[in-house]
């Protein structure tokens, strides 16, 4: 950024705190910041990678906050933990080896889908919960572990959706929610803590690189990160003031904006 105004430094400031309620809540923060990150002049690479960064301390508060329900999913946490970073890493690698190009016709694309995909968040939510609940009425508990066998498809599954986080990552806590909600046998509170810290360890391996060989812009950086991690610690609290579908809708429509907009400059 060069020669912010006042409105710029508010305007990110208010933003990186509603995206953190965003990203605790439901998913889709990166969304909000992105945008408004292009606004104030960054090109769409480092911009990307500024706001990865800037959002990996509302991701510290989502997890804090969540933490209780962390309890008794250890092996899962620890097994998908680690192909998060393993697919976060190769995202990232592949961001920063392509061609920066490649990430601009390719950019319009994802934040389309992304918001997309937020957009049917509802629906996903009730797929997967009808889908918990027939497993649990099969197997008669609420709480059992993934058994053995299907983490041969939950652990491929969460890679490649941790890839997609490490190389753009829009709306990727929709998409952890969905495939945790559909191959894992839990209540959607305990995998929606779950959801935190997988995105957490997965922007944890993005901010080390982008830090190392990314051209990040640490002013924004230091606009954003706090207000993230209030947002993220308070998500809950900070959402519930807007009804639910509004919220989901004004940033759906927001990235549907702003994919038309990059299709339309590139």
């Amino acid at each position: 950024m060069t020669d912010p105004s006042a409105l710029q430094i508010v305007l990110l400031v208010v933003l990186g705190l509603l995206a953190g309620a965003v990203n605790a809540v439901a998913g889709g923060g990166s969304l909000i910041v992105f945008p408004v990150l292009l606004g104030v002049g960054l090109p769409p690479l480092q911009a990307n990678v500024t706001n990865s960064v800037a959002q990996w301390p509302g991701y510290i508060g989502s997890t804090l906050s969540a933490r209780s329900d962390l309890a008794g999913q250890r092996r899962r946490a620890t097994l998908t933990g680690i192909v998060a970073v393993l697919g976060s890493v190769v995202g990232c690698s592949l961001l920063l080896v392509l061609p920066a190009s490649v990430f601009d016709a390719i950019v319009p694309v994802l934040v389309l889908l992304a918001s997309i995909t937020l957009g049917f968040q509802p629906q996903l939510k009730r797929a997967s919960a009808a889908a918990a609940r027939r497993r649990r009425e099969r197997q008669g508990t609420a709480h059992e572990e993934v058994p053995e066998q299907r983490y041969g498809v939950l652990l491929p599954v969460t890679f490649v959706a941790c890839v997609y986080g490490g190389y753009f990552g829009g709306a990727l806590g929709v998409i952890l929610i969905a495939v945790l909600s559909l191959l894992v046998n839990d209540t959607l509170q305990r995998l929606n803590a779950l959801k935190v810290l997988l995105s957490l360890l997965t922007a944890t391996a993005s901010v080390v690189i982008f830090a190392i060989f990314a051209p990040v812009d640490w002013f924004a950086v230091l606009l954003l990160a706090p207000s993230t991690l209030v947002g993220g610690y308070l998500g809950i609290l900070v959402a519930k003031r807007m009804p639910d579908a509004v919220l989901r809708w004004s940033v759906v429509v927001l990235g549907i904006a702003v994919a038309v907009y990059l299709f339309v400059r590139g």
